[in-house]
């Protein structure tokens, strides 16, 4: 019976739905490509691509439809193939077939079967002079079987995979040409996979009934398992609801009390991009709104109801923090090249001071546009508070550029010293690694003492950091590191600079940790990738093994701890789109079908009682949502976990929830 059909006749002609702009929203923005894309999935982002990847064409010119890989990609370690995914992750026994016309002979191009990931799947491919049948896993491409056999680019070829339990039969129009077992992968939905620009057509996916009624019954189960484990948490129900008028922007908010009571405010941001992409945003406006009541507290700079506020994908430089310690939060900031200490009630200026000069040697200065400084003066990329002289609480403010190098002021904005070598990642750790009362900082792959000396270095000089967070991830371990660079992996590192675990397993992007698996020794670590092959959730035991992956179908995904029953187990928080998943992979928690946005969210705490609220917003409204009901009493307390302070806000990074029980 066949269980899945496309010939793309429901499509317009044209792009199959893609990022214009090829740019970096993905990474924690819910930002669908616009358009109907029917069955499909584009698992790929590539920030070099330019156009579209996949063309719905009648270039065949028999009245009938194709899709078309139209990218020219040298297939490499650490780089994406073109890949467009379809079906069920739970299909296991199955036969697919698709045309598929390759336009010219190079490389490899055909399907891919019992895919799980764009990293993870085999692939049955027309390559020169034959056939081979591939295994993915990470970054090993095996063949495993090949065929010396003829096929003609001027024509379509019928490829056919029979799978059978460990069995893979392959067909090339009609004769079996490869028959083999391998039982890496036991499941799998399938994909279309090109070097070269390919052309594909009648693809269909069939099973025996035998088959179908064994694919149903694991269907069932899942769902059933799903709905018994959402059963076991807390609905979600609207607690605030603000207008944001003309003042809305994406994920550039920060949380805190401005006028020294316990009453939240949020400030939001808004920035116009200059010289280049993203590299040199300033901000434009900024508004500082009660939650409680949704007023404006106050606002400096001239709102923009445009959509040119949504499109930012790096941080704007501003924190809340009461660095005085007067009581009352301040909002520290860097806005036309001034480093400037606002008073939280006013939005008046208590403090500022020019940024640095940039006198630097611009071929030392790592990922400078153009090679050329665009400003005599330092245009902020990010700003931290740390505690590098050992004060009672931090109170010293950390600055950088985009990637090269940063500074460090008092709380007065009095300089104390900057530091530079390679890379700085997006944004840099603070902790107290050496029990010494000062924080050093790691920052990409530098660990700093708390004057600036360089302690160590990973013994990596490619891409950089970019997220960070420190745990005692087991009990019998001392903290350690774990970070997620690129292309260059996930990594758990000791204090003194040794790689204890690297997997790369895509250009990971995000990372958290909290008790997700309370079966579990430990804490789980939960990391996610965006560039190349985009959107691949892992979540790993405490020593960095792999427990399970996902391929989630929408980009945006955060991985943020959510405190959400206050059990002491925490859920995965995707985004306002997929929503919660718990430790086995199983989706739990949606919000309610009420019109609320998407695009932007964020995990904390806002109505006292120690769980977490949820945060979706968009440039015209933000909603909350709170539980649907109190915390049972627990023996143990009030479950308060420790998690990232809020006046280090930042789209780069790690999330943490460590166990904390309060009687």
């Amino acid at each position: 019976m066949v269980v899945f059909k496309e010939d793309f006749d429901s499509f317009e002609l044209g792009p199959f739905p893609f990022d214009a702009e090829h740019s970096a929203m993905g990474e924690y923005h819910y930002y669908p490509n616009p358009g109907y894309s029917g069955q499909w999935f584009d698992p790929i982002a590539d920030w070099s691509f330019r156009g579209p990847t996949w063309l719905i064409s009648n270039a065949d010119m028999d009245g009938g439809r194709c899709i078309e890989q139209m990218r020219l990609t040298e297939p490499a370690s650490r780089k994406a193939i073109p890949t467009l995914r379809s079906g069920d992750i739970l299909w296991r026994d199955y036969t697919v077939s698709a045309s598929v016309r390759p336009m010219i002979v190079a490389h490899f191009n055909g399907i891919l079967f019992r895919y799980q990931t764009s990293m993870m799947h085999y692939g049955f491919f027309l390559v020169p002079g034959g056939v081979e049948l591939h295994r993915v896993d990470k970054l090993e491409r095996t063949v495993l079987a090949s065929a010396k056999v003829s096929w003609d680019a001027d024509e379509y070829n019928e490829l056919k995979v029979s799978l059978e339990g460990s069995g893979i039969r392959c067909y090339l129009n009609g004769s079996l040409v490869i028959e083999t077992s391998d039982s890496r992968y036991s499941s799998g939905c399938i994909a279309l996979c090109a070097c070269r620009p390919t052309r594909y057509k009648a693809i269909s996916v069939e099973m025996t009934q035998e088959q179908y009624r064994a694919y149903g019954r694991e269907r069932t189960d899942w769902e059933n398992s799903e709905k018994k484990a959402s059963s076991e948490h807390f609905a979600p129900k609207l607690w605030k609801k603000i207008d944001l008028k003309n003042f809305g922007a994406a994920r550039q908010i920060r949380f805190g009390h401005l006028t020294g009571t316990d009453e939240w405010f949020f400030v939001m941001c808004q920035n116009q991009r200059k010289v280049y992409k993203d590299r040199y945003p300033v901000i434009s406006c900024m508004t500082a709104v009660s939650i409680e009541t949704g007023k404006v507290l106050w606002q400096i700079g001239e709102p923009c109801d445009s959509a040119e506020t949504e499109k930012l994908t790096t941080d704007l430089p501003f924190q809340i923090y009461d660095i005085d310690n007067d009581g009352i939060d301040e909002v520290i900031t860097s806005w036309d090249f001034k480093l400037m200490i606002l008073d939280g009630r006013t939005g008046e200026i208590k403090k500022s001071i020019p940024t640095p000069v940039n006198e630097a040697d611009p071929a030392t200065v790592t990922g400078l546009e153009f090679g050329k400084y665009a400003f005599k003066r330092l245009n902020v990329d990010a700003i931290r508070i740390v505690n590098v002289s050992g004060n009672e609480r931090p109170s010293e403010i950390l600055i950088k550029d985009r990637y090269s190098r940063y500074w460090i002021y008092d709380k007065d904005l009095n300089y104390e010293w900057q530091f530079s070598k390679y890379n700085t990642g997006h944004f840099p750790f603070s902790y107290d690694f050496n029990g010494d009362g000062k924080d050093e900082i790691f920052s990409c792959y530098n660990m700093v003492d708390s004057t600036g000396k360089l302690m160590w270095s990973l013994p990596i000089d490619t891409d950089h950091t970019d997220e960070i967070i420190v745990g005692r991830f087991a009990p019998d371990q001392d903290e350690r590191l774990a970070i997620v660079s690129g292309w260059e992996g996930f990594m758990i590192v000791s204090k003194d600079g040794k790689i204890i675990v690297r997997d790369i397993n895509g250009h990971g992007q995000r990372i958290s940790s909290a008790n997700y698996c309370p079966e579990r020794t430990g804490f789980e670590i939960a990391t996610t990738t965006y560039w190349g092959n985009n959107g691949i959730v892992y979540l790993h035991d405490c020593n960095g093994r792999e427990i399970w992956h996902r391929e989630m179908l929408s980009n945006g995904n955060v991985i943020c701890p959510l405190n959400w029953d206050g059990n002491g187990t925490e859920l995965i928080w995707m985004s306002a789109h997929e929503g919660a998943f718990d430790g086995a992979g199983r989706r739990v928690m949606v919000l309610p079908d009420d019109g609320h946005p998407e695009m932007c969210t964020e995990v904390i705490n806002l109505t006292g009682d120690a769980r977490d609220e949820i945060v979706v917003w968009d440039r015209h409204s933000l909603y909350i949502y709170t539980q649907d009901g109190d915390a049972p009493a627990d023996e143990r307390g009030e479950y308060r976990p420790f998690k990232y302070p809020e006046y280090n806000g930042s789209n780069y990074r790690g999330e943490y929830s460590f166990p904390n029980w309060e009687k």
